[in-house]
């Protein structure tokens, strides 16, 4: 993917330029259609998603948690707790995402704190911490 993608994203706006480069060598770009089921409630965690286009209903027992759009993330809680998804994600409008496997999720994470942060606080948002 090219990092240029990554300069608009509240999540990578710390990032120097050779770091963004590095995510952008960890990670790909989908294009996804309405209607299109990304993360499913129970399954095992494997990719982390960063919107750069649309937007998506999460739901969690079949209960509206929240929709996000652009510069948002999700997949998180999952891959740092090693559990099962706690919600599903649905694309509402086509949608353009980041898609970042578990592996370069972790490295991502250990290699770039600012990054970190940010996650660790969206977990303790959206866990009720």
């Amino acid at each position: 993917m090219d990092a240029k993608s990554l300069n608009g994203i509240p999540l990578f706006a710390e990032l120097s330029k050779k770091d963004r480069e590095q995510i952008a060598r960890w990670a790909d770009e989908i294009d996804e259609p309405a209607g299109f089921t990304l993360v499913d409630q129970g399954r095992f965690a494997h990719e982390f998603f960063v919107l750069l286009q649309g937007t998506v209903d999460v739901r969690k027992d079949d209960e509206h948690l929240t929709d996000l759009g652009p510069g948002d993330f999700f997949g998180e809680i999952a891959l740092v707790e090693d559990e099962r998804r706690t919600a599903s994600v649905t694309a509402t409008t086509p949608v353009r995402a980041i898609v970042m496997h578990s592996r370069d999720f972790r490295a991502m994470r250990a290699q770039m704190p600012a990054v970190c942060a940010r996650i660790e606080s969206a977990i303790q948002q959206r866990s009720g911490r």
